[in-house]
Order: structure tokens, then sequence, then C-alpha cells
């Protein structure tokens, strides 16, 4: 896995800290795109249900012919599949299409209080830790609020979540409860969907290190202690983006990067997305 880290979660399994995502990635183009980065190096791939991409990963990975244990495969369950059997259903779909024996990682992709299963859905998820057709079970886009409500009802605290995190949004809150309870913060739209990159101070940096802005934002995630899973299409930006393990940042660039914060959010919020 090269020089990659590694995160360990409550219930001890190892999460490569940079992986990649397959958002927005279109079906045509993904398998090409999961292939690069394999190529380079990543083993840790994040796609959902959501993103209809999960057969493309699903052949670049056979297609690679790795170890199957050198792999950190994520997928969701959506929204609309949520609920006890349809979450059941729904996994067995999504691990069909990747053509996989077992998943590294299931997310509930978000908790859409307004149709209130997320905990419904995460019994079902139970179920499928405990039959061992995955290693890690976790959420997306969840709140502390709908956090606790897991603790408090099921029996197993969530391995992951999943959420909006970058330098405008670092989340501190909601890193805090995860620190308590041993959850793992990984982080989407680690750039901002690339709205920091022409950032002044953020290149000031970047030009003292030698390094781009985007592997500067990434190691700022890193030295957080998040997982990150930029996403890209293109093999030289891959190739980069996992060339973040070799510098480190002062005490004085992290101080200007928390500067940035602003508490803009590019999606929406999980309060009222139901999907």
């Amino acid at each position: 896995m090269g020089n990659v880290s590694n995160i360990t979660g409550n219930n001890g399994v190892e999460i490569p800290q940079l992986g990649l995502g397959v958002f927005l990635v279109e079906p045509n183009e993904t398998q090409a795109v999961v292939a690069a980065a394999l190529d380079v190096g990543y083993r840790h791939i994040d796609t959902a249900a959501a993103y209809n991409n999960e057969a493309e990963v699903g052949a670049a990975i056979a297609d690679a012919d790795l170890p199957r244990d050198e792999l950190f495969i994520t997928t969701k369950v959506w929204n609309l599949d949520q609920g006890h059997d349809r979450a059941l259903a729904a996994f067995d779909l999504s691990l069909g299409k990747l053509g996989l024996d077992y998943l590294d990682l299931y997310l509930i992709h978000w908790p859409a209080p307004g149709r209130d299963r997320y905990v419904e859905t995460w019994r079902a998820m139970e179920k499928i830790l405990a039959e061992g057709r995955v290693r890690s079970i976790g959420v997306s886009n969840f709140g502390i609020e709908h956090l606790q409500r897991l603790i408090d009802e099921t029996e197993t605290v969530p391995a992951v979540n999943q959420v909006e995190l970058h330098p405008n949004l670092p989340q501190r809150e909601l890193r805090g409860f995860h620190a308590e309870h041993g959850i793992v913060t990984e982080a989407w739209s680690p750039l901002a969907r690339g709205e920091l990159l022409d950032d002044a101070s953020v290149r000031r940096i970047a030009d003292a290190h030698g390094k781009t802005p985007a592997q500067v934002l990434l190691r700022w995630h890193i030295e957080l202690g998040n997982v990150v899973i930029p996403k890209s299409r293109t093999p030289e930006r891959i190739a980069e983006n996992i060339e973040v393990f070799d510098f480190e940042l002062t005490p004085e660039d992290h101080e200007t990067i928390t500067a940035l914060e602003n508490g803009h959010r590019i999606g929406p919020h999980p309060d009222s997305f139901n999907g």
C-alpha cells in the first residue's frame, strides 16, 4: 500500500487514511479511473449505490487482480432503501454489483431524519456485520444527535462518520464527539470541491513546501487524523493526491489554514436533507 498510513477504528479494523472517492464519476469513466488509482498505490475505494458506478468499481478491482485483503472497499445504502428489510436487500445488490464476497465498510448515506428509518436501517447493518459479510459499519453525514440516538438505541457504535469537512467547515464539535466515542472522521469534499485551491494563503504554503495546494489541504486532513477521499478523473491528479506522506505542515501553516474557517457548506445540511 505504499506509504499510506492507516487509522484504526473502534472495532480494531484499519482504514487506509487516503482513498479515492468516485462521486460524480460517470459509469463509463469509472473503471479506468479506479484502475489508475490502484496502479499508483491506492487501496481504499469509496463508492455508493447512489453513484451508479458500483459495477464499474467492481470491474476495475477484478481486473487489477490484487489480494482482496489489501483492499478497503466502501459503499453506502441510499435514503430510499432505508428500513430493515430494504437495507438488507440493498446490501446484497451492492455486493453483487461490486463482485465481492464481503465489504470492508458499509455506510448509511444520510440520516434522512424526515424518513426516521436510520435506526432500523442500522439494526439491519448490525445483522450483516454479525454474519461477517462486512468488516465495519458506519454512517455518513450524521450529526451528533443522530449518532447519539444510534448509540442509545442500538448495540454498535459506528466505526466511521463520513461528512463534509474542509478548512471552511472543519466540524470541530462533531470531531470532538467522534473522538470521545472512537468514531473515525472521514472527510468528503476535502478540497471544498476545488474552491480552496486558489486561496492565496494555501498557495503560499504550497510554494514553501514545493507542493501543490491540493497536497497541502490533503496533508492538513491527514495531520488532523481524518480519513480523506479526494475525487479526481485525471490520472496525473490521482497520482499527485497520494503523494502527501513525505512532508509535514508547520504550526504556522496550521494556524493559517485554521483561519479559513467560515462555516461555508458545499452540500446540503443533514438535518434537512431527506433525499
